[in-house]
């Protein structure tokens, strides 16, 4: 079973992707320093959430 990902973290790397779509890869340590300079997410939970969202995006 997989992991449940909340509306926010879908949205927001989702929007992250069509703004700087560019700049992500299927490397989830790039993408995770992508997401701390493109978006104002306060925790690291957070933010590896998101950079893990948008890996798997752009990993299917």
């Amino acid at each position: 079973m997989g992991n449940i990902r909340t509306t926010f973290v879908k949205r927001t790397a989702k929007e992250l992707l069509d703004l700087h779509g560019d700049k992500f890869n299927t490397d989830f340590e790039n993408n995770k320093q992508m997401v701390a300079e493109y978006s104002t997410v306060s925790t690291k939970h957070l933010r590896n959430q998101i950079a893990g969202y948008a890996t798997h995006l752009l990993e299917e």
